[in-house]
């Protein structure tokens, strides 16, 4: 069984910068392509980023472009999300998965679920 943890969210006045984490457990990251995703109240959850297993290739929404980086260190089974220049309308719970099936955009390819880090940005 995969455990997947995120933190590192919090309050951010807009045009700051937050960097988030998930650290998997259970079994190896290298083994799992991982995704970022995001759910904002009243709002269907959304992709923000994915990347490969080996980091060698990531995937953003075009309208995060430009704020956000994917990274992660498989050494230490952990997954980053780095944002940049935060506007409020980037508030939301945002979830880490592991990904199964090939599309890394969809939240259908992700079996597997962390319990989300609300991420606040004030105007």
């Amino acid at each position: 069984q995969v455990k997947l943890v995120e933190s590192g969210g919090g309050l951010v006045q807009a045009g700051g910068s937050l960097r988030l984490s998930c650290v998997v457990s259970g079994r190896t990251l290298s083994t799992y392509p991982m995704g970022w995703f995001r759910q904002a109240p009243g709002k269907e959850r959304e992709f923000v980023a994915a990347i490969s297993w080996n980091g060698g290739t990531t995937d953003y929404a075009d309208s995060l472009k430009g704020r956000i980086t994917i990274s992660r260190d498989n050494a230490k089974s952990t997954v980053y999300l780095q944002m940049n220049s935060l506007k409020p309308e980037d508030t939301a719970v945002y979830y880490c998965a592991a990904r199964l099936y090939s599309d890394p955009k969809s939240a259908e390819s992700y079996y597997n679920w962390g319990q989300g880090t609300q991420v606040t940005v004030s105007s």
